[in-house]
Formats: structure tokens, sequence, C-alpha cells
């Protein structure tokens, strides 16, 4: 399986304002989002995979593809599309082990040695950042920025989701510096409207790709 978004959704539900979290994922998927990252890092397993069921229902009703962050049990319990791995999760080749040939790797990266080791390993898409700063990713240190960007994608062959900061302000810098498309989280998951949000995001990708 490839993944072929350029958008990728990625979930927070302590910054929607208070609403549900399939509510506001529905809105974007509505607004044309079809990669969706279950991404609720402090939720046990017990109440994780309800959570995950649902949005597993709701990515399938809209022909969208859902992962799973980190829990390869999970995903293989709701039928998710595949799991989101980071630095601290199982390596790629054991999650592919797991999961077999059909379902979908992506790893997240913050240097270009842990791109390449990513991609050694099998992952089918890297998330590659934060290339400007934003608060949700400030625990990972001080931006990667655009150079580190553009030194990733001279090594790495497989599809490359930028994340960190990113606003169709800056899209066309992101995609120029050879991002393949974009990971958010606030963006969307924050916006007022997250259907016009992720409308508006994706206008912008198909501007800033098609000057490239």
């Amino acid at each position: 399986m490839s993944f072929d978004s350029d958008l990728y959704v990625v979930t927070d539900r302590h910054l929607t304002g208070g609403r549900a979290l399939c509510q506001v994922v529905e809105e974007a998927l509505r607004g044309g989002a079809r990669a969706v990252q279950l991404r609720e890092k402090d939720l046990p397993p017990r109440e994780l995979y309800p959570l995950a069921l649902e949005m597993r229902q709701l990515t399938q009703a809209y022909g969208a593809r859902l992962l799973i962050n980190d829990r390869v049990d999970v995903a293989l319990a709701v039928g998710a599309d595949g799991v989101h791995l980071t630095t601290t999760s199982l390596a790629a080749d054991i999650a592919r082990q797991l999961l077999g040939p059909d379902r979908l790797i992506g790893v997240s990266t913050h240097s270009c040695a842990e791109a390449q080791a990513a991609a050694e390993g099998g992952a089918d898409f890297l998330v590659f950042g934060p290339v400007f700063f934003t608060p949700s990713k400030a625990a990972y240190g001080q931006p990667v920025g655009l150079d580190a960007l553009r030194a990733v994608r001279a090594v790495v062959n497989s599809p490359i989701l930028a994340i960190g900061g990113i606003k169709a302000a800056n899209l066309e810098q992101v995609i120029g510096a050879g991002a393949d498309g974009i990971a958010v989280i606030s963006a969307i998951i924050s916006a007022d409207d997250p259907a016009s949000a992720t409308r508006n995001l994706l206008a912008a990708l198909r501007a800033a790709s098609a000057k490239i």
C-alpha cells in the first residue's frame, strides 16, 4: 500500500475547544481530508480502543485512511489502515512483521539520520519536523528549518510530510524545499471551521505544488 495523501490530519482532543474529536475530524473529512492519524498519546489502550473504533467507522464512511499512533495492537483491533511510529515505538521492520504487507507505516523523524533509518527500515512515508515553531512540537526542541528538510529530501526517496507551524502562508516554501505534503494538528483541529480550514490548506497545497 502506498501513501498518496498530501494532507495528514493529526488529532489532539485537547485542542478542539471543547468539541467532540470525532465531530471535528468529520468536518475535516467533509472539507476533503483523506488521511487521519489518531494521536491521543495519553489514553490507555482500554480508552483508546473505542475512540479508534469510532474513528475507523467515520474515516471509512468518507473513504479516508486512518493510522493509529504507536499502538500496533489497537490498529489491528479496529482494522485501521496502519500505524504511525515515533523514535520510541517499535522499529518499522518489526511493526511490518506484525501488520503484514497491506497496511501503512508512517514514522516521525527529526533529523536526517532518523529519516534515513526510517526509510531503510521500510516506512511507507515520513513526517519530518518541526520545520517552524509550534507549541505542540516545542518539546521536541528547536525547529529544524527548511535547510534540514532539503537535506532529507536529497537522501530519501520516501514521501515526506513536513510538520510544525505550517500555514497557507509558508506552504510554498515547504513544498519548494522538497516536502510531498504536510501534517497538521492545530491548523485544523483548533480551527473555528475545520472544513473550511481543510479546504483552504488543500487549495494552497495544490497551488504550491503547481509552482514546483
